[in-house]
């Protein structure tokens, strides 16, 4: 997500504390934040994958996935 991006997610935060945002101003800034958290998901999930655990005796093995109830 660009820094124009962010900061038009908090130009809009702003706003909505000053007055109640326009319906076009709501759904803009519900894009930008789902945008901003799948983003953030991919991120996080590209850093666990990349996360490799050692052992004392030297052997090196990935993180394992948690597996869903």
């Amino acid at each position: 997500m660009e820094k124009e991006q962010i900061a038009r997610i908090n130009e809009l935060a702003h706003i909505a504390k000053e007055r109640e945002l326009t319906a076009e101003e709501f759904e803009e800034r519900a894009a930008l934040r789902k945008q901003y958290i799948e983003e953030f998901r991919a991120n996080t999930r590209a850093v666990l994958d990349s996360v490799v655990i050692q052992t004392p005796d030297g052997k090196r093995h990935k993180l394992p996935k948690k597996e869903k109830k």
